[in-house]
Order: C-alpha cells, then structure tokens, then sequence
C-alpha cells in the first residue's frame, strides 16, 4: 500500500518561513519524481516544486527564489523549504511521487497571514 503523509503546515505570519516534510512508503522512492503542488479555494492545482530521481529541478514561477525542494532517498522523504511566504502562498500543499503511476499525499494547511 502507498502511503504519502505530509507535515509541517500551519499558520504563519507575511514574510515567514516554513518547512514540510513529506516520507513515502509503499514505493521505491529512488526511481519516482518527487514534489509538491498546492491548491487554494476555488483555484486549480498548480505545482509548486519537483525533482526528479536525476535531481533535476522544477518550480512553479511565483515561488522560484523563495523556495526550495529536497530529496533523501535514504529516508524516502523530501522537503519543502518556504521562505518569505506571501499571504497568495495559503493553500493546501499536497505531496506527489510520479513514476508511471501518479500519488498524493492527504495534504497540509499553508496559511499565511498578512
């Protein structure tokens, strides 16, 4: 069974910064492009970050410069470092590993406040 659990999320104020945390099971991690989109009410799901098993990066253009994604293998997990987070960044952030076959997590609450 594949199982992605996210972290990390939660209230924070303009200007601040968050990390969540997503571990993968169920999957051989290694071979999956990892990554991150978000989804706020009433707006599509849009990406945020990605990196692929070759650790090539993908971001989303309203986020390049703030923040940034991680892979461990070894631990089946990756990251996402948010800096200077804008009130626009509030959303759920979902964690996704695509190899093939395309998986979510259940999703963390971003909120920013301004």
């Amino acid at each position: 069974q594949v199982q992605l659990v996210e972290s990390g999320g939660g209230l924070v104020q303009s200007g601040g910064s968050l990390r969540l945390s997503c571990v993968a099971s169920g999957i051989d991690f290694r071979f999956y492009t990892v990554g991150w989109y978000r989804q706020a009410p009433g707006r599509q799901r849009e990406l945020v970050a990605s990196i692929t098993s070759r650790a090539i990066f993908k971001y989303g253009d309203s986020v390049k410069g703030r923040f940034t994604v991680s892979r461990d293998d070894t631990r089946n997990t990756t990251d996402l470092q948010m800096n200077s987070l804008r009130p626009e960044d509030t959303a759920v952030y979902y964690c996704s590993a695509e190899w093939i076959k395309k998986y979510w997590g259940q999703g963390t609450q971003v909120t920013v406040s301004s």
